[in-house]
């Protein structure tokens, strides 16, 4: 054994050399990329295959290629060719602040184990409340990714508006949520492990544009509360994940006040259009909420994965959980906003709010608003020019930067059109060039892009066109053939 090894791990002049030499690898990744360089946004690989490749590099490999392989055998997001997942191409300056987050590893989860980020998260969430029309009294958390954030929010609203300790009691009648049949299944996910059951989640069918159909909302609210369930919230999506399509928060905030339901926003990708002066219209009601989640790994360019979790009524914040951990938390008569561990379900949690806080340091909340424009912008050129081409049907006409369309063919049955489609993708992800996804809606394969780069251009998306139309004539010649 090398009893110096521990000695070795911690040097700071073998962590200097390394650290400089990823951060000039990395930049040449970033240029390479943003300026198209990088031909392929993926690298697809069979998962047996390539867990094999890093069960052989473990044995085998040079440990000074680690940093390159990784980057070869990813995804590339910061490629203009990507148009997939709702994941943001970090801002550069990021990777600096989760870098430091890494190094410092400040636990967060009481004061004095994150007194810095601390305070950014204060200023941060305070921020967005007042973005989202809340007054002083708002506060918020962060916390590792809307799901979590979602199942908070909900927990938060049992504990508002339901009359009796569920948290310490256990349930004593069936409780329910109102959600739209088109939401993030992470709200399913969430009403389930809440022991709500299938019969609390109440779906509310969504309407031909993919909207919540809210004028079925008081006829699903009485059924279930003749089924003896006592709904105490309803979420709004801002927008669906799969369609890209903002609820009516409005219409969803009026019915929510008619029965005091807590409104819960789901805008974890959608809630930074309060960003943009252009778009922040779609989220006209969202004043009204009693909590919204936000994704800063999404629209708002960080790295995965950081949510925001904004309360109207600040008490909300940090009352939800009750429990006690004496060896951390004191007691304390005034607004302990300051102890994490009280107020989420994360003992510990990165620092995340670096990342926040020095973009709104170093470029404003402009930024913000930029980026959000230039991809809801890009969506919409993009449908026009989809609109006009003869081999190509949208599902619906976008709303924010997720797109959803597909290749057609005239008098082909259906089932053999989605396979077409199914088949289009599979081929685009093994050629790499550019990579997307893929959805259905009512039986209907579509193919998704979700436009998350602001260096993705219409000169892209009329390649990608074309590149889906030669694939298509290629796949269907070889059918007939």
């Amino acid at each position: 054994m090398n009893k110096n090894l521990l000695k070795a791990l911690y040097q700071s002049d073998s962590f200097s050399k390394m650290g400089h030499k990823l951060i000039d690898t990395l930049a040449e990744h970033l240029q390479n990329s943003i300026s198209d360089k990088n031909s392929k946004a993926i690298r697809w690989n069979d998962p047996h295959n390539e867990l094999n490749l890093w069960k052989d590099f473990l044995r085998n490999g040079d440990k000074d290629d680690f940093f390159k392989k990784v980057i070869e055998r990813t995804t590339h997001t910061h490629n203009p060719k990507y148009v997939g997942h709702q994941v943001a191409p970090p801002a550069p300056i990021t990777a600096l602040t989760g870098m430091l987050a890494s190094l410092m590893n400040n636990g967060m989860a009481v004061y004095e184990m994150g007194m810095s980020p601390t305070a950014m998260e204060r200023i941060t969430t305070d921020m967005l409340g007042q973005k989202l029309g809340y007054s002083t009294d708002s506060r918020g958390i962060l916390t590792s990714g809307g799901t979590l954030a979602n199942l908070t929010s909900l927990l938060a609203a049992r504990k508002a508006k339901v009359e009796y300790d569920v948290w310490n009691a256990g349930h004593s009648q069936p409780l329910g949520i109102m959600v739209s049949e088109e939401a993030h299944y992470c709200v399913d996910r969430a009403a389930k492990i809440m022991g709500l059951g299938e019969q609390g989640i109440i779906k509310i069918p969504v309407t031909k544009e993919f909207t919540m159909d809210v004028s079925l909302l008081e006829a699903y609210y009485q059924n279930a509360k003749d089924k003896g369930i006592k709904v105490f919230a309803i979420v709004g999506s801002a927008p669906s994940t799969a369609s890209g399509i903002y609820d009516d928060l409005e219409a969803i905030s009026n019915f929510a006040e008619k029965y005091r339901l807590w409104f819960h926003v789901d805008g974890a990708h959608g809630g930074a259009a309060i960003f943009s002066e252009k778009y922040k219209h779609l989220l006209k009601g969202i004043e009204n909420s009693d909590s919204v989640v936000i994704d800063g790994h999404k629209m708002l360019m960080m790295p995965t994965i950081t949510t925001a979790l904004i309360f109207k009524e600040g008490t909300h914040s940090h009352t939800t959980f009750s429990q006690k951990a004496d060896y951390l938390l004191t007691d304390t008569d005034e607004e302990d906003w300051y102890n994490g561990g009280k107020r989420t379900f994360e003992c510990t949690k990165t620092m995340m709010s670096l990342h926040w806080f020095v973009l709104l340091k170093m470029y404003g909340e402009d930024i913000f608003d930029q980026n959000v424009t230039v991809l809801y912008n890009l969506a919409q050129e993009f449908a026009k020019v989809l609109t006009t081409h003869e081999n190509f049907e949208l599902a619906i006409h976008p709303q924010s930067n997720i797109l959803c369309f597909r290749f057609m063919v005239p008098d082909l049955p259906l089932d053999e059109l989605n396979r077409l489609n199914q088949s289009i993708r599979q081929h685009l992800l093994e050629d790499g060039e550019f990579y997307l996804v893929q959805t259905k809606f009512n039986g209907i394969h579509y193919l998704r892009t979700t436009l998350m780069n602001p260096f993705t251009t219409m000169e892209h998306l009329n390649l990608l066109l074309k590149k889906i139309q030669v694939t298509a004539e290629k796949l269907l010649t070889s059918k007939t053939s």
